[in-house]
């Protein structure tokens, strides 16, 4: 274990986390609702710190960031454990792997250090911070983040954005893109599927737009969840009011969890959400977790493809610099000849 940062102590042993939204008090021997972080006599611990479940070498796209060094590869790793508790997680195996504090600590500890070398020996350009939710092992992304960037290496959270301002403030040194899920429109949808609020994700993505962290937002469409018009043109206005140019990914959901007995999302919903992002006036709408459409980056200018994509692949790359190869705009994000 490790001591955990950001927190406080206060009267009777008890620990005040403010790591995440849920501002736990955490009473003596007992868990957050992470389940990762416990009070040992009034000192806070992370159990989470080196315990990985999951370290691969990803293309970016599969983040999903289209417009942070498209084309690049990203060493990916996560650590157990979540602070939201949603029915519909497409990897609930690792990040619900937890109950009241019964993480199973891994084998030998993954450090830091062998993070940034493992990334440097396989050509990635980044460190993903993924899979599970990245607030939750912080201590163990901030150190990786800090000698990854000593490393040449750029840093990326994949995050439901239930993070604090301080959280935010502290990891902002060395975090130079996300991708937040914006799962619902609807405060009492994310009290009832996340046992969180909107409000906090809402706050998190603008304050990294404000500090000027890359972020594109996703939103998993969940068939009579939060496909409505009104949630999914929500959605698609509130991205828009911080930047018509914050690429928004509309994903497929597929049963799984506790939600199996729901059905894939529909092409027509799909559609119909690309058409609210496409009225609320967003430059850049992708579909995801279906082949064949929805993945191709346009110059917003011109029209012109500028990144052709199959899957996660890259077939035709038309950005020179940070502008359209074929009418010069300027395209917003981070690019490099892959």
């Amino acid at each position: 274990m490790k001591e955990a940062l950001l927190y406080e102590k206060l009267d009777k042993k008890l620990a005040h986390c403010y790591l995440c939204s849920h501002h736990c008090k955490i009473a003596n021997h007992k868990f957050g609702f992470c389940g990762v972080r416990e009070n040992k006599e009034g000192v806070l611990y992370t159990h989470a710190y080196g315990n990985v479940v999951a370290a691969n070498v990803d293309p970016i796209e599969k983040k999903p960031l289209y417009h942070f060094l498209p084309g690049s590869k990203s060493f990916s790793v996560a650590a157990a454990g979540c602070n939201f508790r949603c029915g519909f997680c497409q990897n609930w195996e690792i990040s619900q792997f937890f109950s009241g504090g019964g993480i199973e600590l891994a084998q030998e500890e993954f450090l830091p250090s062998e993070i940034a070398r493992e990334a440097v020996s396989n050509g990635c350009k980044s460190v993903a911070y993924t899979y599970t939710e990245p607030t939750i092992f912080f201590e163990y992304a901030y150190e990786t983040a800090r000698l990854a960037r000593e490393n040449g290496l750029y840093n990326i959270f994949v995050t439901n954005g239930y993070m604090t301002k301080e959280c935010i403030a502290m990891i902002r040194p060395y975090l130079d893109a996300a991708n937040i899920d914006l799962k619902f429109f609807n405060d009492a949808s994310y009290r009832k599927n996340c046992a969180g609020r909107l409000k906090p994700v809402m706050d998190s993505i603008r304050l990294m737009k404000e500090l000027g962290i890359w972020v594109e937002v996703t939103t998993l469409v969940i068939p009579g969840q939060n496909d409505s018009e009104e949630e999914l043109g929500g959605i698609a206005g509130f991205i828009a009011g911080i930047d018509k140019s914050m690429p928004w990914h509309i994903s497929r959901f597929h049963p799984d969890y506790k939600f199996r007995k729901y059905g894939l999302t529909p092409d027509e919903t799909l559609e119909r959400a690309r058409a609210c992002g496409l009225k609320a006036g967003l430059d850049f709408i992708y579909i995801g977790n279906v082949s064949g459409w929805g993945n191709d980056t346009h110059c917003p200018g011109c029209g012109k493809p500028l990144i052709k994509r199959e899957y996660f692949n890259i077939l035709e790359y038309n950005i020179r610099g940070s502008q359209c190869a074929h009418c010069r705009a300027e395209v917003p994000g981070k690019f490099e000849v892959p």
